[in-house]
């Protein structure tokens, strides 16, 4: 691949209910929502750029946590390298667009954005925020390993009592068969 034409950003507010996702109306599609991204001017960093998309699409202050991938795509035609970053909500500032923009949980998030592409890096993006959070919600992660760990007691202790039925079932049968 080349070098990133373009640069944008994941970025995440962290609330009671959890983490929200910042989604803006796409420019001239009304209702279709994407990741805030734009051009890399010359001289200017990815990292710096998909800040600076962030202010003048959805006016947020972002700060960078790590970067994500790199997504290929066409516009107009032309191929366009993307280079996406996980960035934490750090305030508001004014915006230069006029754009519409949404907090999203995680879940209506996947559901309003059109791209399989955009879908998949906000998988990738969630799945990294526990840790990248410093751990104000390492409860996240901990929540879904105790859930899997139950789960697997639950299903363990399942097949223990199948088993243990089929014990006390067949030691009945030789019972009878003795007398």
């Amino acid at each position: 691949m080349s070098r990133s034409t373009h640069a944008g950003a994941v970025v995440f507010k962290l609330t009671r209910e959890g983490p929200r996702y910042l989604l803006v109306e796409a420019r001239g599609k009304r209702g279709r929502w994407v990741f805030p991204k734009g051009h890399v001017e010359d001289g200017e960093t990815a990292t710096a750029a998909a800040q600076r998309e962030v202010a003048e699409e959805a006016g947020v202050r972002a700060q960078p946590v790590k970067r994500l991938r790199r997504v290929a795509q066409k516009q107009r035609g032309e191929p366009i390298f993307i280079a996406y970053f996980l960035m934490a909500y750090a305030g508001r500032t004014t915006p230069s667009e006029e754009r519409r923009i949404r907090w999203l949980a995680f879940e209506e998030a996947v559901d309003a954005l059109d791209l399989g592409k955009n879908r998949r890096l906000l998988r990738s993006a969630d799945s990294m925020i526990p840790s990248a959070a410093n751990g104000k919600y390492a409860w996240r992660s901990a929540t879904r390993r105790a859930t899997v760990r139950l789960g697997d007691w639950l299903a363990g202790l399942a097949q223990f009592l199948r088993g243990s039925r089929r014990r006390r079932r067949g030691s009945r049968a030789k019972r009878g068969r003795a007398r």
